[in-house]
């Protein structure tokens, strides 16, 4: 007797409908999963027949052949143990209910526990545009699938109670967003209590108007890793979509923190110099998301940026252009979304006192030199901001007034967020930051003052096109905080500002 029934597959980030068929025929006892299933699909018939023998269900003493369709995708994981059973006993005659708009998820252990999968969201969504009109999920992830609304999505623990279930003779009520609230958690450190560094705080502060990239150069001590750890807390808050998105990233990869039904807070991804490149962009015979993509809608900080391998760094430069991450592998090609704000951190030299104003540099030009050659022009094109943080002084430190809250600041962030929005309403793009060629001529209205002062500073500093992009974009954003609806002189002169330390250390633009 054959059977079918329906379960869900990711790739990457997309999702795919999987149809799980099972044939039980006369011959010699016998079990095969084909489909281009990996290994641990492979090994998935010995947790099914054990899981069904120890909770009391007949396994067939038969030919068992179990198909999983389309099979030229490759099916990856413990995931599909749920659905192989069903399909296997459905086959059998033991399930007699009708599962043609049912689709089915989940890893089983040897007892029958039905333990949770990573990109249940994802899925979840997937199984509501596809019709279905009931999904069975693990318990573990009835957190996350509360998200999706219009399909009915039943959390089962336990094999015992799924085949309750299906027969009727037990009521599980669908998950629903009421039961699990979201708990808006936001512990980030407070601008307040950073002494000094206005000229810093306001840079980051126009950074997180517009979703630009900053690099902060300073010696060790002046504060670059505090201001940065204090970013997030004056970004805007993140909207449906974002948490959306963001989440179903988390969740592929396996993050996503247990009883979290979306993720509220824009994330915050600090890895350690010693990453690999494929720890930042994805890696994998079937690639999981990345750093940079973990990162999507929040910051990725890079603290000690010279310290990174240069072909980790070079691994950012188109993500930063395409807001996307491409990753190649034999088993396809994939994108994931990495829409992030960059803000990186480094010393001016490897002991990291050049330039400083009291304390003498021990390196040789030489090395300062090699040190900085580190980080690649096109790389350094790509930040919005060059901001120095000097090391703070005495009556500063000793100074007990708190300074500017980040509830202060993230206001002003919010009221030219919101005109950026208003700005770019029906497009795919949300910041300043994002503009492409067309929205520069179209936004980027200037007095006649500034073009003037942009043409002095773009003949002066020998200018890129994309530093002219890119100072234009910081220049709208400058003008956005002020409410200006054209650019003006000093929005350019302080968007060049921003852009002018790299002569200091590089001598190039």
């Amino acid at each position: 007797m054959i059977s079918k029934l329906y379960s869900i597959g990711v790739f990457g980030i997309e999702t795919f409908t999987v149809e799980v068929e099972a044939d039980i025929s006369v011959g010699l006892p016998g079990f095969d999963i084909v489909g281009l299933p990996d290994t641990a699909v492979k090994e998935s018939r010995g947790r099914v027949r054990s899981s069904a023998k120890n909770c009391g269900l007949e396994f067939p003493v038969s030919r068992v052949t179990v198909n999983l369709a389309p099979a030229d995708v490759k099916k990856e994981g413990a995931i599909y143990d749920l659905p192989v059973l069903m399909a296997i006993l459905s086959a059998a005659g033991q399930i007699s209910a009708d599962l043609s708009d049912t689709a089915f998820i989940g890893e089983l252990s040897l007892t029958g526990e039905i333990r949770p999968v990573c990109g249940l969201l994802a899925m979840a969504i997937h199984a509501k545009n596809s019709g279905f009109k009931r999904f069975f999920i693990p318990k573990g992830n009835a957190a996350e699938a509360s998200a999706v609304s219009g399909i009915d999505i039943i959390p089962v623990s336990n094999l015992v109670e799924l085949m309750e279930a299906l027969v009727g003779t037990r009521d599980i009520p669908p998950v629903k967003p009421e039961d699990y609230p979201d708990t808006l958690v936001e512990d980030y450190p407070d601008f307040a209590d950073v002494k000094g560094q206005h000229a810093a705080k306001s840079a980051i502060e126009t950074a997180a108007a517009g979703g630009h990239n900053i690099l902060l150069i300073g010696p060790p001590g002046s504060g670059k890793s505090m201001l940065a750890k204090r970013i997030p807390s004056i970004l805007p808050e993140m909207t449906f979509d974002e948490q959306i998105e963001t989440t179903k990233i988390h969740s592929i990869a396996g993050v996503l923190p247990s009883g979290v039904r979306l993720i509220r807070n824009r994330p915050f991804r600090s890895p350690h110099h010693t990453i690999s490149p494929a720890g930042l962009s994805g890696g994998g015979t079937i690639p999981r998301p990345g750093e940079i993509s973990l990162a999507h809608g929040g910051v990725l900080f890079l603290d000690e940026l010279p310290e990174f391998s240069r072909t980790s760094l070079e691994v950012l430069r188109q993500p930063l252009e395409d807001g996307k991450v491409h990753i190649t592998r034999v088993a396809g090609s994939l994108s994931y979304n990495c829409s992030f704000m960059l803000v990186a951190a480094m010393n001016p030299c490897p002991c990291g006192y050049y330039g400083h104003p009291s304390k003498e540099c021990t390196c040789s030009q030489r090395s300062v030199s090699s040190y900085l050659g580190r980080i690649s022009g096109p790389l350094l094109d790509r930040m919005d901001l060059h901001i120095e943080v000097p090391p703070v002084d005495f009556d500063s430190l000793n100074d007990s007034s708190r300074g500017e809250s980040s509830a202060q600041i993230r206001a002003r962030v919010n009221k030219a967020r919101k005109i950026q929005q208003q700005r770019f309403e029906g497009t795919s793009v949300t910041c300043n930051a994002r503009m492409n060629s067309k929205m520069l001529n179209e936004y980027c209205q200037m007095t006649d003052d500034a073009k003037r002062s942009l043409k002095a500073a773009f003949e002066k500093l020998d200018m890129s096109a994309r530093t002219y992009d890119r100072i234009l974009k910081v220049a709208r954003t400058v003008a956005d905080i002020d409410s200006s609806d054209v650019i003006t002189s000093a929005h350019i002169m302080q968007a060049v500002r921003f852009r002018s330390l790299d002569r200091k250390y590089w001598n190039h633009g």
